[in-house]
């Protein structure tokens, strides 16, 4: 972040004194409401008294329209997203439009009227489309009314476009800033009232549309967490113990306290300790020179191959959790002449992104406040106050955009760390930044598993059985354990599940998918496109192998079992259409394909690839996707391309692994992701089916690495079922 720091506004934080109760509504529920204070807006106009229209509508008298965004953007393109969405039925003028972010204090103000703001899961606008639509029209019937009322006329003579309201027997016209005020005494409309657009009218949504968020990243002006500054802030830069689960047993604070900056040293929990200073470069400095002394626990000597011995012991264990049955299919199998099994593994990855962990906390006896990024508001609102020991009601998050995340700014430690601190540091703004060494070693890291499949066909290549055992570790355990079920952990069964917005696209008469549960110490995390993407990589890859096995074409043989699942089948058909499946590839170049239902949406991709002298290059991708509704169709292909990125990085270089019971890997030297040379070129066929409302950011990952796999194989006839590639005996050209 080599930008200047900005400066937070003197007086900072919750401005109380600006609270007051409106009447107003929300879509998801009306009622009384207080004001908003907006301290850290983006834009100017937030800065201004003007009356909401209601929740997520603000008019100026010159027409501009500011819309609140409740859910986080960390640049996937959300928050230009959901502003269309409640631009679209508010009828406003699209060149207007400014945005805003709420914090979950304002949120449980007022009824959690802006309802989740959970940003995870690709749940962005497929989880809250609905209220957002509605509160559009609400805004749009309000002003209406308000126009009609001062006219004296019916609003239903009345149009509204653009943000221009007309009176059509009349002619008459007005705008939204000319009304709004008046339109915020309107009683607002009930729920059952309101009328959305139908999609084939939209002009709003369902276009391109230049992202809201993309100016004050060019020109430098946006401020992240790390970049965050207050007057009299203070840097702390913590350490935790290497081994997860490990003890801070001792430090030396004598050693460093006359260190140039150093003002404190603290002990933080039972596992860290951080050094506070006048600067970040002065706190990490005296931190390497601290003297520590850990209590590294049972944990000590667990190791990477240890971890994958207990796995395989997984793979025969007598008992496991059921994830999805049909038929018997371990009879069938013990009675099949000719049973076709394979193993493959798939290694722990970190987030790694770019802006480390940060947060800003300032910490007082009547109350707490917190800047910094976040993907869950709501729990970490909950996280500061309990850290605090303050009520919910006396603390806030102001929440600010985040410099990547992909799932791991879904855990809340780091602001439960910073809060312990400025606990210590009262009436001091105290800013924790994890160096980056820090961010790698206590990741939340994507949960390592095995898995081994087994199959029976009969003559003519029909799999007649199928067991997939998966053998590894559950986020759900670790991180929600209440909502384990008898299933285990159902997050689990990503992409194999009976039905729903995980389901499998084959039919099998005889399935069996199970889980034998085995958590190793390293802390598991939810990482973009979570369980799915091991999962399209072992059946896809192992479908490959059966249709090889049964002497057919790898689309052929995936149409017979996808027969009972046409859009899993559309999206596979468009993926090879757009390949040229079909025709002759050029010479030396081989193809592959895989597909798969994640996150409500229907993915495929095919890959060209080509192999010399045991170096691989891969050529070009086609991805197919049916989301169900396309918002901005420019920026879901952005999308879908960049995640070709995350989900080929495993595939060729990115593991972690433990040695001496810690992660080895401590920054990009050794933990390698994809850069610009190794990127295919890819095309994305977007091709939304309407009906239903699927995610975009994650599931396109999950079929990238099989689709490549499933190529080299033809290429090479090798194939490979641990990654990452760079452990094999192929290189990347």
């Amino acid at each position: 972040m080599n930008k200047p720091e900005a400066q937070a506004p003197a007086s900072g934080g919750i401005n109380l004194s600006r609270r007051g109760f409106l009447k107003g509504s929300g879509a998801a529920a009306g009622a009384f409401v207080f004001g908003f204070s907006v301290p850290f807006s983006q834009s100017a106009l937030a800065q201004s008294e003007s009356p909401e229209v209601n929740a997520w509508v603000v008019v100026q008298p010159d027409d501009t329209v500011l819309i609140r965004i409740a859910r986080q953007e960390m640049g996937q393109g959300s928050l230009t997203g959901l502003a269309q969405l409640v631009a679209e039925d508010l009828e406003c003028d699209w060149d207007k439009v400014d945005f805003d972010l709420v914090k979950p204090g304002q949120n449980r103000e007022r009824d959690n009227v802006w309802g989740s703001q959970f940003t995870a899961g690709s749940t962005a606008i497929r989880g809250s489309h609905e209220y957002l639509r509605q509160g559009g029209a609400a805004a749009r019937m309000m002003l209406t009314e308000a126009a009609a009322r001062q006219w004296q006329v019916p609003a239903s003579e009345c149009t509204v476009s653009e943000g221009v309201i007309t009176h059509e027997p009349s002619g008459r016209t007005t705008t939204f800033g000319a009304v709004a005020k008046a339109a915020n005494d309107i009683e607002p409309p009930k729920t059952e009232s309101i009328r959305l657009k139908d999609p084939k009218d939209w002009r709003i949504a369902g276009k391109d549309k230049a992202r809201l968020d993309t100016l004050d990243k060019l020109d430098g002006s946006l401020v992240y967490g790390a970049d965050f500054s207050m007057p009299g802030m203070l840097v702390a830069v913590p350490k935790a113990c290497p081994v997860h689960g490990g003890k801070l047993k001792s430090f030396d604070a004598e050693k460093v306290k006359n260190m140039p900056g150093v003002k404190q040293v603290v002990r933080v929990d039972d596992e860290t300790v951080a050094v506070v200073a006048d600067t970040f470069w002065r706190a990490q400095k005296a931190l390497k020179a601290l003297p520590i002394e850990w209590d590294e626990g049972e944990n000590a000597k667990v190791s990477s191959e240890s971890i994958a011995k207990k796995l395989r012991e997984g793979l025969t264990a007598d008992t496991s959790f059921i994830g999805n049955q049909a038929g018997d299919a371990k009879d069938t199998l013990a009675k099949a002449e000719r049973v076709i099994e394979a193993d493959y593994s798939y290694p722990y990855q970190n987030h790694a992104q770019m802006e480390t962990l940060a947060a800003t906390v300032r910490w007082r006896k009547n109350g707490c406040e917190m800047w910094g990024p976040t993907q869950v508001p709501g729990t970490a609102l909950e996280a500061l106050a309990e850290a605090a020991e303050l009520p919910q009601e006396v603390c806030e998050i102001h929440t600010m955009r985040i410099g990547g995340s992909f799932g791991r700014r879904a855990a809340t430690d780091y602001i439960r760390q910073a809060t312990l601190i400025a606990k210590q540091i009262p009436d001091t703004p105290i800013k924790l930044m994890w160096t980056r060494e820090e961010d790698m070693l206590q990741g939340r890291f994507h949960p390592v598993t095995q898995c081994r499949l087994r199959a029976s066909m009969d003559d003519e290549g029909n799999v007649q059985a199928l067991h997939m055992r998966i053998s590894g570790q559950s986020i759900m355990a670790y991180a929600m354990p209440q909502a384990m079920s008898d299933k285990g952990d159902p997050v689990v069964y990503q992409g194999l599940d009976p039905e729903g917005d995980m389901a499998l696209g084959y039919s099998v008469p005889n399935l069996l998918v199970d889980h034998a549960m085995y958590n190793p110490h390293i802390r598991p995390g939810f990482w973009r496109g979570v369980n799915l993407n091991q999962n399209a990589l072992y059946l896809e890859s192992f479908i490959d192998e059966l249709a090889h096995e049964a002497g057919q074409d790898p689309l052929a043989f995936r149409r017979k079992l996808m027969a009972n699942h046409p859009k899993h089948l559309a999206v596979l058909e468009a993926a090879a259409e757009g390949i040229g499946w079909n025709t002759k590839p050029p010479e030396g170049i081989y193809r592959g394909i895989a597909q798969v239902k994640g996150f409500g949406s229907y993915v495929a991709a095919a890959a060209e690839v080509s192999v010399t002298d045991g170096k691989v290059k891969m050529h070009r991708i086609v991805a197919a996707t049916d989301p169900g509704h396309v918002i901005n169709p420019q920026q879901v292909e952005a999308q879908v391309a960049g995640s070709f990125v995350y989900g080929l990085s495993p595939l060729l270089y990115s593991e972690a692994t433990v040695k001496d019971g810690r992660i080895e890997q401590e920054n990009f030297n050794t933990y390698k992701v994809m850069t610009l040379k190794d990127m295919p070129k890819v095309e994305v066929i977007t091709m939304p089916s309407g009906g239903f409302w699927g995610g975009v950011g994650e599931p396109t990952i999950a079929v990238a690495a099989p689709a490549v796999l499933n190529a080299i194989f033809a290429a090479t006839g090798k194939r490979i079922r641990d990654i990452p590639l760079k452990n094999t005996d192929l290189t990347v050209s």
